[in-house]
């Protein structure tokens, strides 16, 4: 009895189906939904209905209040007659049926979502009618964003005008739209615009991550900003020694040194020891493709100074991906051990096979992945003693 059908599992039928969108999606593609049939568990002549009678005459009791015939809407049985020596003939419900999309809205109690819906389609697909599949294959999204729609069809509406814009986002020009919204909805208005714009205006080489969307679709991003310092006073520009440049405009410097140090830590970076004929560039971790436009820096020597963890040899194996010539700078064996005290553990350290380390660094990575001088170890490059640093650095004073 436990496992006959309610007219609670009856409702929570028709619910999943609205949860797959495919009461709203019905009518939009030309499905057939109606009169929809649900097949309903319960007692057979054989195994129940001669010893539970009255448990059987409750059940249909109680699906039958639930039906359209008591409540004016929703589902209605459809009966079977089942033959018992003892009780005779008798009809037993052995399905629901759905007439209509009322009855299956009213009985979800989703009429004033699919009228709103209703009234979305045709505003979208006024504006744009190449969004009613989209539509038909996302009906719950559209109705998630039901108040953002105005917006969205007006961003919608501008991009069109205006494709491959080569501005910033904050510059579109539309009625109670700014670029907060613009950037809040980029996942979104990704899928819309893939379906609205023609292909020469979506740049298919950008995935549809919303960290893409401005290249994506044209727009100008936010400059990479790449800051460095001119290690040698007679090099200062104007008087500058420290400066932050677009990565466009690093690029495209022609600055005499020789040497350039990158280093992850900013308090390292501003403490950096004056060198002749060099620059020290503040890092930043993973992607290096900003500073790989600068071809200037092809045919200087490159030194990195990273953390001596797993993550630090990892970026220097990325790093050579653009600059083979790249050489790693305290981050050796002799420089881990007398810094040993001082060392901490990594969080998620990276066991993964790198292939641009020299013999010596390799050696040390692997000891490191593998745990073979102590759990997890890393010494952070700031905790390296600053007498240290300027012993490692004299080399290039002379």
């Amino acid at each position: 009895m436990n496992d006959w059908a309610t007219p609670v599992g009856i409702r929570n039928r028709v619910a999943r189906e609205w949860e797959r969108g495919r009461l709203l999606a019905a009518p939009l593609v030309g499905d057939a939904l109606y009169p929809l049939r649900i097949p309903l568990r319960g007692p057979t002549a054989a195994e129940t209905l001669g010893v539970q009678f009255d448990a059987v005459r409750q059940w249909i009791k109680q699906l039958a209040e639930g039906a359209k015939a008591e409540r004016g809407n929703g589902y209605r049985l459809e009966f079977r007659e089942v033959n018992n020596r003892q009780l005779g003939r008798n009809s037993v419900p052995v399905a629901a049926w759905l007439d209509t999309e009322e009855d299956a809205l009213a009985l979800i109690g989703k009429r004033r979502e699919a009228t709103r819906f209703r009234e979305l389609v045709g505003k979208i697909s006024d504006a744009f009618p190449c969004l009613r599949d989209w539509i038909a294959k996302r009906p719950l999204l559209v109705l998630d964003h039901v108040d953002d729609w105005p917006r969205l069809l007006d961003v919608l509406r501008w991009i069109s005008d205006h494709p491959r814009p080569n501005v910033y986002l904050r510059q579109i020009d539309a009625v109670g739209v700014h670029s907060k919204f613009v950037e809040q909805y980029r996942a979104l208005l990704t899928e819309l615009l893939d379906q609205v714009l023609p292909p020469e205006a979506i740049d298919a080489s950008v995935g549809r991550g919303v960290e893409g969307f401005e290249r994506r679709y044209s727009f100008r991003s936010k400059p990479i900003q790449i800051r460095f310092r001119l290690l040698s006073g007679q090099a200062e520009l104007q008087g500058l020694s420290d400066l932050c440049v677009r990565s466009d405009e690093f690029a495209k410097l022609t600055l005499a040194v020789q040497r350039v140090f990158i280093t992850e830590n900013e308090i390292n970076f501003l403490a950096f020891p004056m060198v002749p004929e060099s620059i020290v560039i503040f890092g930043a971790g993973y992607g290096f493709e900003a500073l790989a436009e600068a071809r200037w820096l092809r045919d200087k020597a490159i030194f990195y100074w990273g953390d001596i963890d797993t993550h630090g040899f990892a970026i220097l194996d990325q790093l050579r991906s653009h600059f083979p010539q790249a050489r790693s700078l305290l981050m050796d064996r002799e420089t881990l051990l007398t810094h040993r005290s001082l060392c901490v553990e990594e969080d998620r350290p990276t066991l993964r096979d790198l292939v641009r380390l020299i013999p010596d660094e390799a050696r040390l990575y692997d000891d490191l992945r593998y745990d073979r001088i102590g759990h997890a170890l890393r010494l952070e490059q700031e905790r390296i003693g600053f007498a240290y640093v300027q012993s490692a650095l004299a080399v290039f004073r002379r």
